[in-house]
């Protein structure tokens, strides 16, 4: 029977997404509505995550930041689900990427790379990457869903334009694979989830908080000497997005412990406090203590 539901969600979701955007996004204002102010989605979890994170700020502008973020959330749903069925004309219209030649250089020399951002404005747009710079894989990590049917539809999803979704724990295996067969690649991390407890290993101030980060593309990065870039996504306007590319390093090999992890974590901390309301509040980001650990 549950097997059966996440069918019939697929299917609607497919219908969905042949929608116009102009109908999807009053689909989205009504959710909105209904996540802000009838279900009150995760609101102590926002508001808590907001007053540590922004203690210098009014109540009201708190709750201004938290409405915006509703308003955003939504949009990042219908947006996600559109993407299942956007023509190639439609996501290059509403997604540009700025400076692509501050990646494509290193794919022409024949140099795989490491990508990273946060769960900030739509991450998952940048799956269209291919669209732009046609020479690498482009290989963003995800984590399986338990719902083998919802996990099918995210992996549909992401590998609209090209990419291949690849499952974390195949992350290494891959890359060897490709260097040992001489396919450049890109791999795309998402780093601002929290880490299960055995696998904390660094702390940083973040948000004004004292946060464990993930060291996962900082390890593969310098295992393998790959060039690692920040994915900086911007919101335009409701529905378009641009994506710059910042270089952490050229080489990895040659940076010290941590460096790749607090570079791109400061960069991420530097996007949320300029637009907070793009940020995923509602994840429960800081629910490990290092005194606990």
């Amino acid at each position: 029977m549950r097997f059966f539901f996440s069918y019939v969600i697929y299917a609607f979701v497919w219908l969905l997404s042949f929608l116009p955007f102009r109908v999807l996004y009053i689909i989205s204002d009504f959710n909105y509505f209904v996540l802000a102010y009838l279900i009150r989605y995760r609101r102590n979890v926002i508001d808590n995550n907001l007053k540590n994170a922004f203690p210098e700020k009014t109540d009201k502008e708190r709750a201004d930041i938290r409405r915006a973020y509703y308003h955003h959330l939504c949009d990042y749903f219908i947006e996600t689900l559109k993407f299942l069925n956007m023509s190639e004309k439609s996501i290059m219209k509403r997604c540009s990427v700025e400076n692509i030649d501050e990646i494509a250089r290193f794919h022409r020399d024949g140099k795989s790379v490491a990508c990273i951002m946060g769960h900030y404005c739509n991450w998952e747009w940048v799956c269209s990457y291919p669209l732009w710079d046609t020479i690498p894989q482009f290989l963003p990590i995800y984590k399986p869903l338990h719902n083998k049917v919802m996990d099918k539809l995210f992996i549909n999803i992401r590998s609209n334009f090209g990419a291949s979704p690849i499952a974390k724990k195949m992350v290494l295996r891959s890359i060897i694979n490709n260097k040992r067969d001489g396919i450049v690649s890109m791999i795309g991390f998402v780093g601002d989830q929290t880490p299960t407890k055995k696998n904390i290993r660094y702390w940083t101030n973040f948000l004004n908080q004292d946060t464990p980060i993930f060291l996962g593309v900082e390890k593969i990065a310098r295992k393998f000497d790959l060039p690692v870039a920040y994915v900086k996504m911007n919101k335009v306007k409701r529905g378009y997005y641009s994506i710059e590319f910042e270089l952490i390093c050229e080489s990895s090999k040659n940076t010290n412990e941590f460096e790749i992890t607090e570079k791109h974590t400061r960069i991420l901390e530097n996007q949320i406090k300029e637009n907070p309301a793009y940020w995923l509040w509602s994840h429960k980001r800081w629910k490990h203590k290092r005194e606990n650990i």
